[in-house]
C-alpha cells in the first residue's frame, strides 16, 4: 500500500523573533516492511535545511531562520509504501521469558528497560499494574495483547486533557488521556515486568470501518516491545490494535523526549502559538524512474550509429 503524507506546522509569535533554531523528526523510516519513497521540507521564511542521523537511526532535519519573523511554516511532504507484516501467532513459547532476560543481561536493551523521561514507576503505575494484573504469566506475546486491550478500555481517549509535557500520573489518576499517554502507560508497565519496550511516534491511516478512537489529522503513537524470534513488534493500545499496513513510522525512542516531530529555540520576547495539520491518505501506486530504462534494440543502436556517422560527417 502507498500513502502520501502532508504535515503542515506553523508558529505563530506575539512579535517578531529572530534567530530561531530548529530541529524537525518528520521523516519516515525505510527500513523492514516500509520503505520510504520521497521526501521533501520546505520552510516559510526559506532556510537552508540540513540533516542528520540521531544514535536510534531517526533522520532529522534542522534550520536557522536569522531575519526577523513573526511565524515559522514547516511543511514536510512524504510517499511511503508499507507491505502487510507476516501474521502473528496468538502466542509465543513460555521459554521466551528466560530468553529476554538473557537478552536483557547482556546490556543491549537497557535503555528501553530503564526509566527515561516520561517513564516511571510510581505509586500511580504500581496500582495500575496490581488493578490490571501485570505480572508474568503464559507468554510475553500473549500479554502484550491482554495489555493492549485492557488499556484501550481502561482510559478513555479525550483529546486536549493533557500536554506534551505531561507527567504520566496525570493519565493514570484522570483515567483518560492522548495516544501519547497510552504509549507511555504500556511501556512503564511493559520495562516493569522486563520486556523492552520502545516509543513510536508516526501516523495512522483512518478508514471508517476500523472505528479508530484516535484523531485522523494528527499525528499518532504506540508501543514497539522486543520480543524473542519476533524482533520489534508494534502495538497500538489507542485503538487496540497490532500495528500493520497502516502505522507509518517516523521515530523511536525510549519516550517522546526523544522524537518530539518539532524543538527549538528563538530570539524575542514574545509568546508563541503552535498549529498543526496532518493528512494521510492513499496514493496511486508509484513507478521510481530509477527502475525502469528505455528498452534498447538492435534498431535503436543501428539509428544511434547512424546518427554518430553523420555527425562525424
Amino acid at each position: 500500500m502507498y500513502y502520501s503524507i502532508l504535515h503542515k506546522t506553523r508558529f505563530r509569535y506575539s512579535a517578531p523573533v529572530s534567530e530561531s533554531q530548529t530541529e524537525v523528526r518528520m521523516t519516515p523510516r525505510n527500513e523492514g516492511f516500509q520503505r520510504l519513497i520521497e521526501f521533501h521540507l520546505t520552510t516559510a521564511p526559506y532556510a537552508r535545511v540540513n540533516h542528520y542521523c540521531d544514535w536510534l537511526g531517526n533522520e532529522v532535519y534542522h534550520f536557522d531562520v536569522a531575519s526577523s519573523h513573526r511565524q515559522l511554516l514547516i511543511i514536510a511532504e512524504a510517499i511511503v509504501q508499507l507491505a502487510s507484516p507476516p501474521p502473528l501467532p496468538e502466542r509465543i513459547d513460555r521459554a521466551a521469558w528466560k530468553a529476554l532476560d538473557e537478552l536483557v543481561a547482556t546490556g543491549a536493551f537497557w535503555d528501553f528497560v530503564m526509566p527515561s523521561h516520561f517513564i516511571h514507576h510510581t505509586p500511580a503505575l504500581l496500582e495500575l499494574a496490581r488493578e490490571l494484573g501485570v505480572e508474568r504469566r503464559s507468554d510475553p506475546l500473549s500479554l502484550l495483547r491482554e495489555l493492549t486491550w485492557q488499556i484501550s478500555q481502561t482510559f478513555a481517549y479525550a483529546p486536549q486533557t493533557t500536554r506534551v509535557d505531561s507527567p504520566i500520573d496525570e493519565a493514570l489518576h484522570a483515567r483518560q488521556g492522548v495516544c501519547q499517554d497510552f504509549a507511555h502507560i504500556m511501556i512503564a508497565l511493559g520495562r516493569l515486568i522486563g520486556i523492552p519496550c520502545r516509543y513510536v511516534s508516526g501516523y495512522l491511516f483512518h478508514r471508517t470501518e476500523d472505528h479508530d478512537r484516535s484523531e485522523e489529522d494528527a499525528t499518532h503513537a504506540w508501543v514497539e516491545a522486543f520480543l524473542p524470534e519476533l524482533g520489534w513488534i508494534g502495538f497500538d493500545p489507542t485503538n487496540n490494535l497490532i500495528a500493520g499496513e497502516r502505522h507509518i513510522r517516523v521515530a523511536v525512542g525510549r519516550d517522546y523526549a526523544d522524537v518530539p516531530p518539532t524543538r527549538g529555540i528563538y530570539r524575542g520576547a514574545a509568546s508563541s502559538q503552535l498549529e498543526v495539520g496532518v493528512k494521510v491518505v492513499p496514493a496511486a501506486i508509484h513507478i521510481d524512474e530509477q527502475e525502469v530504462m528505455p528498452q534498447v534494440t538492435s534498431a535503436s543502436v543501428q539509428a544511434e550509429l547512424l546518427a554518430q556517422q553523420q555527425q562525424q560527417q
